[in-house]
């Protein structure tokens, strides 16, 4: 099973997710408390919430209005697409045919954006080419795409495939910080097309699933595919495991650097050059861990926040505050 390596997402991904099925209201509150999810947290920008509540928000959706990509495209993709896709790639020779099954499949079921498939030196690049103006603006059904095609074909693969280059046709949007997690890649945004690149030797390998793998994938579905991550590729996925695995304890970034092998100049460039930073990292893993256990604990907030290191209940709500616009009485 390939699993998450971050836990929560920003709010605008449900934003986004709910924008496209044009539900009212009520159906909205509805589904999003049925996933775990306050609606008052819509209205704030700083919002996040855990990947288990959006990919039980997405399930939901896709039940509710029989799509299982919610309401992104004009022609909804019944209750059974998904699964069909995996049956027709899985019984590929290899990893490079079934991406190329992959991009058939979808140039029959989809009217709004198609696949194209093309070798560039030693990588082969999968790019999203839109058929109709209202796809080529939609930059999240443009993103989910792109996690769609990423997470089939690691789980084909057996492993977490790498990426050479991601290339996104549209400006840095606000989450950019979330794609180390979401791709497995360099992310240049602005391109001219939307598109995946992998090393092409990389796709020689076989099929490594079969009927029983499947029937796990799609109970897990869309969380497999939507959120399996690489933690290996980057430095601070590191970081992050580490401090993780000391979370009851002050963990300096000296420690760190020492347990990765490195110095703390080194470390602190290597994070730089992934645009983030050692108390970024600290502060981004308390917040996702406050709000898991906020939403899935009846543990006492003032509790959480001393296992979190906080000297005070009223030290941790600022802090929380500041991470989420956002007290944590609201999540609870």
């Amino acid at each position: 099973m390939l699993r998450s390596s971050f836990s929560t997402v920003p709010i605008s991904f449900v934003r986004e997710l709910l924008r496209g099925t044009r539900l009212d209201a009520t159906r909205c509150d509805r589904l999003l408390q049925e996933s775990g999810i306050s609606p008052i947290l819509l209205d704030e920008d700083g919002a996040r919430v855990t990947t288990e509540q959006f990919a039980t928000l997405y399930q939901r959706l896709a039940r509710e209005l029989d799509d299982e990509l919610p309401g992104m495209f004009s022609r909804p993709a019944r209750a059974g697409t998904f699964k069909f896709l995996c049956l027709t790639v899985m019984e590929a020779r290899n990893v490079r045919t079934a991406l190329y099954r992959f991009t058939r499949f979808f140039h029959i079921t989809l009217d709004d954006i198609g696949f194209e498939l093309s070798r560039q030196d030693a990588l082969t690049r999968v790019a999203l080419v839109p058929r109709l103006p209202s796809a080529a603006a939609n930059t999240f059904a443009q993103e989910i795409l792109l996690r769609l095609v990423h997470g089939v074909i690691s789980w084909l693969a057996g492993k977490k495939m790498p990426l050479a280059r991601i290339d996104l046709a549209f400006p840095r949007p606000a989450h950019a910080a979330d794609y180390g997690a979401l791709y497995p890649g360099p992310a240049y945004f602005g391109q001219p097309a939307t598109a995946l690149y992998f090393d092409t030797a990389l796709l020689d390998g076989p099929i490594r699933q079969d009927q029983k793998s499947l029937a796990e994938f799609m109970k897990r579905a869309p969380g497999d595919w939507l959120f399996n991550s690489f933690p290996e590729r980057l430095v601070s996925h590191g970081v992050r495991e580490y401090l993780h695995a000391h979370l009851v304890a002050p963990t300096a970034i000296e420690e760190v650097a020492k347990a990765m092998h490195v110095s703390v100049r080194t470390l602190s460039r290597r994070l730089r050059d992934e645009e983030t930073s050692f108390q970024a990292i600290k502060d981004e893993l308390r917040r996702d861990v406050a709000i898991e256990r906020l939403t899935k604990t009846d543990t006492p907030i003032a509790v959480i926040g001393a296992e979190l290191g906080f000297d005070s209940p009223a030290t941790f709500h600022r802090a929380f505050k500041a991470w989420t616009g956002s007290t944590p009485g609201a999540y609870r």
